[in-house]
């Protein structure tokens, strides 16, 4: 019952003012700059920094402790600087709101970095980008890569039983077909001068139909440079599910720093065969995985226990009609 909880839940992810973008317009943000501001953190080594910093985004259900016990131990062994934003309510409530903090952090880490921001997020994190990206034109320019891990660029048929009798906002927003993911994906899906990877894999069970690159995960629009990579087209046997996928996989973990090491999205060719035979990514403690998964676990739990029903989708902002 706990298992199918967990499997039910998880879509696991310096202030610049408002400028246009040609046609585009900016909206303002609403969420007061003080609650903004305490959701980011960063790394000491993100101001001026000597190459581009990261930005963690994590899932729904979770808040960025979801990323300590593997990306950030990672990337502070490698001396890669980054920074983590906590989507308000662990991301349960109306992904438009918790867009503004992907918005603000964007400018506020490319700002102090000086620098362009790669993003990686994971389910939700790994969408919620591309919101933030097309509402907010003037983000375009800072960001450099934007990784996603199983992420739920298309929704996923899960969610459209699980709010039958209702459910969270963010889980009515990530139904296919929902009005949040219809205007995210009408017009072009990437941007032009960002790389886009698409890590997804076909064992996914919370993000589904994800069997291809016709899946959820995989976007084929725009004037960005796109790979959606599946984990079994590294490795045929790979068996990883949602979670692993965006905390523990060693090839996910291999697709990223391949994202964030080259010019371009990752190629899948370029991955060591050496990946498959690994199960946890590097800097992962195998002495502590278990409890950090359990931790992991409770957190998702609590938050389908006990966050309130919606007992419809939120309606889409007025900044979505031009």
């Amino acid at each position: 019952m706990f298992r199918s909880l967990l499997v039910l839940a998880v879509f696991a992810g310096s202030l610049l003012l408002p400028t246009t973008a040609g046609a585009d317009e900016t909206p303002p943000l609403t969420v007061p700059a003080s609650r903004l501001r305490a959701a980011v953190h960063c790394s000491a080594d993100v101001r001026g920094a000597d190459r581009d910093p990261v930005l963690l985004i994590p899932g729904t259900t979770l808040t960025p402790e979801e990323f300590r016990w593997n990306y950030v131990r990672a990337f502070r062994a490698k001396g890669w600087p980054y920074c983590t934003v906590a989507l308000p309510h662990n991301g349960m409530d109306d992904i438009q709101t918790a867009a503004e903090y992907v918005v603000y952090a964007i400018r506020q880490v490319s700002g102090a970095a000086g620098r362009k921001v790669d993003v990686v997020g994971h389910s939700q994190g790994g969408m919620i980008g591309r919101w933030a990206l097309k509402y907010w034109p003037d983000t375009r320019v800072d960001v450099g890569d934007l990784v996603g891990l199983a992420p739920s660029n298309h929704g996923t048929l899960l969610a459209n039983a699980v709010c039958v009798p209702g459910c969270a906002p963010a889980f009515w927003q990530q139904r296919a077909g929902s009005a949040f993911l219809t205007a995210l994906n009408s017009g072009p899906e990437t941007w032009a001068g960002i790389d886009y990877t698409n890590v997804y894999t076909a064992t996914d069970e919370v993000v589904t139909p994800n069997l291809d690159h016709n899946g959820s995960s995989s976007l084929h629009t725009g004037a960005g440079r796109i790979s959606n990579v599946g984990l079994q087209e590294v490795c045929p046997a790979r068996v990883a599910d949602h979670l692993s996928t965006g905390t523990t996989d060693a090839v996910a973990y291999a697709l990223v720093v391949d994202a964030l090491t080259h010019d371009g999205p990752a190629d899948p060719a370029r991955i060591p065969l050496s990946a498959c035979g690994q199960l946890l990514m590097p800097y992962v403690d195998p002495a502590t995985v278990a409890q950090d998964e359990a931790n992991l676990a409770t957190t998702v739990a609590t938050q389908v226990a006990l966050y309130p029903h919606a007992a419809a989708e939120p309606p889409l902002r007025r900044y979505t009609e031009s």
